[in-house]
């Protein structure tokens, strides 16, 4: 399939941050295969007219939780333990395989139609997620959360380990790559009495080639509590037991240190900022230009629904300019274009994915916003708009893999109507009676 958008706004993610007006991006397959002024020679299966549109790299949303979709607005008003144990343990404990399919093919939907094109997510029920990643067409990092609370966990019989190789064996590099396994320890708080299954996914990582993606330092009880037990930092026991030694995204890194932001650096760790969760949760502010200035790749996520409340990767982007500008008390401390490398290039970065960037040879993950829309009017400055002033729902057309998987309010490869039933009719009575 052939793919040709002509009279583009592109806003290509470079070094130098250029906006091509009047421009041609072709695709071919799941590339993009030319970029210019220059209409290129020859036919194509499809042509679309972006006048009047903004064509950019789809999102990466770095650190989800999809699933928890249904969770939306469950439990507000609660400090952070009591809506853990009283509310969100006792809903998780309720699902069961179907609710989890109609969930995901919800949070999925929420994230297409506001322009994420790829994401990360831990959770369970894994090989569920994957079925409805692979459907709906959108890329995917997807991490078995290992947690362990038993001393004698065994790596070979514990269930989220042995679900964790189940998936590798079956998801891993699905469809060339839309699909990747990272192997995932959710986080010392969660797994601090079984220390050996540290070294043993570390290991299993390394031996296969896995990402991992790990929650770090998000509350200061977690941080502090860490520091207590080991006399060291969770990145400190981390680095310790080998779990940076693969490419590694850290999830919040609110209260991470200098010595470990040195640590981060050297082993090319990625940050996951998730600045609406962190804000909501009362978790704390990551401190972002302390990691950017010591060369930590940083990233964005929204965390899940239950503690943000959306999935709206925008709304992310400018609380996360803003809020660095007003700590820092410095309107040049996160430019706008900072922000949206961290949704695309860094985030891509962080993924081990060739996306974020309209370029000859990048995977065809682009999208469409409408900049006919009143809140985008005028335009004075592109990139400024685009954090500073869409929404979501400003997104007209969503590309994953070279395949329009949503258009015009129209989804392509979700039954949308079909998955709000399920949710309505089925997993909601099943989790809230």
């Amino acid at each position: 399939m052939s793919v040709l958008f002509e009279n583009a706004c592109a806003v290509l993610m470079d070094e130098k941050n250029t906006v091509l007006e009047g421009a041609f991006v072709a695709v071919e397959g799941d590339k993009i295969s030319y970029v210019g002024t220059d209409r290129p020679q020859g036919t194509f299966d499809q042509v679309i007219d972006a006048a009047g549109k903004v064509l950019m790299p789809g999102l990466v949303n770095a650190h989800t939780h999809v699933p928890m979709t249904l969770m939306r607005g469950y439990g507000d008003g609660n400090n952070l333990q009591d809506w853990l144990t009283k509310f969100i343990f006792p809903v998780e404990d309720k699902w069961d395989c179907r609710a989890i399919h109609s969930a995901t093919a919800l949070g999925l939907a929420e994230m297409i139609m506001s322009g994420t094109t790829c994401l990360a997510d831990m959770y369970m029920f894994c090989d569920e997620i994957c079925q409805e990643v692979a459907a709906a067409g959108i890329n995917a990092n997807i991490a078995r959360g290992v947690t362990a609370f038993d001393p004698a966990a065994d790596f070979s019989t514990w269930t989220s380990c042995v679900e964790t190789r189940e998936l590798v064996d079956k998801w891993h590099g699905y469809n060339n790559g839309q699909i990747r396994i990272d192997a995932c320890l959710h986080g010392e708080y969660t797994s601090f009495s079984a220390p050996q299954l540290w070294d043993s996914v570390a290991q299993y990582a390394k031996e296969k080639g896995l990402g991992m993606h790990i929650h770090i330092s998000e509350t200061k009880t977690e941080h502090e509590e860490c520091v207590s037990r080991w006399g060291m930092t969770p990145v400190q026991v981390m680095e310790k037991h080998g779990l940076w030694d693969v490419r590694a995204i850290a999830a919040h890194c609110v209260w991470t240190t200098q010595d470990d932001w040195a640590i981060m650096a050297e082993h090319g760790v990625s940050a996951i900022h998730n600045p609406c969760s962190n804000l909501k949760l009362g978790s704390g502010v990551a401190p972002v230009i302390g990691m950017r200035k010591a060369g930590i790749n940083v990233a964005l996520g929204t965390d899940g629904v239950s503690s943000n409340n959306t999935t709206d990767l925008f709304e992310d982007m400018k609380i996360a300019a803003m809020l660095q500008n007003g700590v820092e008390h410095d309107p040049l401390a996160l430019l706008p274009s900072d922000a949206l490398r961290m949704a695309t290039v860094n985030g891509a970065k962080a993924l081990g994915r060739n996306t974020g960037r309209i370029a000859v040879g990048c995977d065809a993950d682009l999208i469409l916003v409408d900049f006919d829309h009143i809140n985008l009017m005028p335009r004075h400055d592109v990139i400024s708009n685009l954090v500073y002033a869409a929404h979501g729902c400003d997104v007209s057309m969503n590309m994953c893999r070279g395949k329009v998987i949503y258009k015009d309010g129209e989804f392509l490869t979700i039954d949308i109507d079909r998955v709000k039933h399920e949710v309505k009719e089925y997993a909601l009575p099943l989790l809230f009676g």
